[in-house]
């Protein structure tokens, strides 16, 4: 099954490691560090201009952020 995040992007959702509030995890040091290495390796996706949440996924061995407008909580919802 796929996970629709938003601006017609899909996910696997047996790639689906989290989903994350962007205001809550950029409020630390170690978020926001999380956050600008994985857009300095590339692994950064922008669904949306002004995102709400992300999705961490690991699929064949390679970890990507994808940046969703839909919250967080919207999105665990889908997942069920």
């Amino acid at each position: 099954m796929y996970l629709s995040i938003g601006n017609d992007m899909a996910v696997r959702d047996r790639s689906v490691i989290g989903i994350f509030d962007i205001d809550n995890t950029t409020v630390t040091a170690r978020g926001r560090e999380f956050l600008s290495r994985a857009e300095k390796e590339g692994q950064v996706v922008p669904c949306d201009d002004l995102p709400k949440s992300y999705v961490l996924t690991v699929e064949y061995g390679m970890e990507r952020v994808y940046l969703s407008g839909l919250s967080s909580a919207t999105l665990e919802k889908r997942m069920k």
